[in-house]
């Protein structure tokens, strides 16, 4: 049975569509996130291993939501290997395992990349869909998106001595 929640055929099917390529991307960052987790090294090992299990376990929660949110307008969701390879256009680095930096690097291109595809489907969502649900729905996940990349930059901003740009040392700031 067809919803019948005020739009057009054209305009699930038009989202559905932008949906099942969100949800490729996200099954590629959430795979790529968990290969992080499980193979990174080094004197951030702790830090960075936690940080890579809550993320991709947020990434399975988004990939089940937009699955959900494709549904919901009467669509099918992909759920293969081939269907996530074909439709995404993050792409993936078989047999490579760089150093914790790399891996924070490219996970965070992965991220901005997802942010800039989100807002160009926000856009389509509320302007010629005429999509308000769907608009909503994209723009949470990209703000969930955003917070998990500043998250990453964060860890890229670090000073060689340890500090964060603009930290100032417990050993140097003293109150009058």
């Amino acid at each position: 049975m067809k919803p019948n929640i005020e739009l057009s055929e054209k305009s699930r099917r038009d989202t559905v569509m932008g949906l099942n390529a969100l949800l490729a991307d996200e099954f590629v960052l959430g795979t790529s996130t968990r290969k992080c987790h499980w193979n990174v090294t080094g004197r951030h090992f702790h830090d960075l291993h936690e940080l890579f299990d809550k993320q991709y376990e947020a990434l399975d929660g988004i990939v089940d939501d937009v699955a959900e949110r494709a549904r919901a307008l009467g669509g099918h969701a992909i759920g293969t290997l081939s269907e996530f390879i074909k439709l995404a256009r993050l792409k993936e680095h078989p047999g490579a395992y760089p150093g914790a930096t790399e891996m924070v690097a490219e996970l965070l291109a992965g991220h901005e990349k997802v942010i800039r595809r989100l807002r160009l489907d926000v856009a389509a969502c509320s302007g010629k869909l005429g999509d308000v649900g769907s608009a909503d729905f994209l723009t949470g996940l990209m703000e969930r998106h955003e917070k998990m990349a500043w998250m990453l930059r964060s860890f890229l901003e670090e000073k060689s001595d340890g500090q964060a740009n603009g930290a100032v040392s417990s050993l140097t700031y003293r109150r009058k």
